[in-house]
């Protein structure tokens, strides 16, 4: 490709030289772009099967690493194998949901009740910690008021205010609700007014433009953007609440898989009692899972 170069001299300035030079060029062809070639069939089918052996082997392993140090510790007969625990399982989820008296029923109405008992108690402490949430993130004023009482009854064990529900609820279920209200409370009150606060301003300011009632300022723009953050202290609540409710369940006794796993220590049912475990455990992931699912359907990136 040719080009022409023209030298500006100016004026005074003859012994110097040149400052900048014009070049003149034709005009470049631009060439097509070629697409992207497609990936064969083939080669897409490895990298699935790469990345199922990747999502699946760590985990497969790592349960038959489990069981086979289950099997190993187990063989002085301490406690029961694998194999035994599994042959009670069959026969234990064979009728789950049987009824032979007020405290003898199938594990599957225990866990039912326990479930009752935690979305009762869950259920409460939603609705009256995410909007105090709210008002302690959007009020300083607010917020110090609140912040000794929180940072005083926050540490104490969930099991402490157990005998308090008893007293004022004459009853183990109630008393149990209680002790789940109480320990879910705190995580949905301090995420949310932790999201609150973090709410950019310039949001805030749209709300301050369009002289908007406080109401729809929370409902219209906090809301939307703390959305995240409830969902978190959701999840972290009802991790919390599971485990809570088991310990309460030994205590009050009843109907729950709590007084169920008390119930077989005392037949010493050892079997039985590994099995609520693995139930419980199960229980807990598949509630963590569904709520971690939620939170992605709701979850969003700033974008600039």
């Amino acid at each position: 490709m040719s080009a022409t170069v023209t030298s500006l001299r100016f004026k005074g300035m003859e012994d110097h030289e040149p400052v900048a030079p014009i070049v003149a060029a034709r005009k470049s062809t631009t060439r097509p772009v070629r697409p992207a070639p497609e990936i064969p069939a083939s080669n897409r089918m490895k990298e699935w099967a790469s990345g199922a052996i990747h999502a699946i082997v760590p985990p497969v392993l790592g349960l038959l690493l489990f069981i086979g140090l289950w099997a190993m510790i187990a063989h002085d007969g301490r406690i029961p194998g694998p194999s035994a625990t599994w042959a009670s399982a069959v026969k234990l989820f064979a009728d789950p949901f049987y009824i032979k008296g007020p405290n003898d029923q199938g594990i599957g109405w225990n866990i039912l009740h326990s479930l009752q008992r935690v979305g009762i108690g869950f259920g409460m402490a939603a609705l009256i910690g995410i909007p105090l949430g709210f008002v302690i993130g959007r009020f300083k004023f607010f917020a110090a008021m609140t912040a000794p009482i929180i940072s005083l009854l926050r540490p104490v064990s969930p099991l402490a205010w157990l005998p308090i529900g008893l007293l004022v609820f004459k009853a183990a279920s109630p008393a149990s609700i209680w002790v789940i209200f109480i320990s879910s409370i705190w995580p949905m009150i301090l995420n949310t007014a932790a999201g609150v606060r973090q709410v950019p301003q310039d949001y805030l300011n749209v709300g301050r433009v369009l002289a908007l009632p406080e109401f729809k300022v929370a409902t219209k723009i906090l809301f939307p953007a703390v959305l995240p953050h409830i969902l978190t202290s959701v999840r972290l609540a009802i991790g919390v609440a599971w485990l809570v409710i088991v310990a309460a369940e030994m205590l009050t006794g009843g109907v729950g898989i709590g007084f169920w796993v008390w119930d077989e220590w005392n037949n010493l049912n050892v079997e039985h009692i590994i099995i609520a475990i693995f139930v419980v455990g199960i229980v807990g992931l598949m509630l963590e899972q569904a709520l971690v699912f939620l939170a992605r359907r709701f979850s969003y990136s700033e974008t600039n």
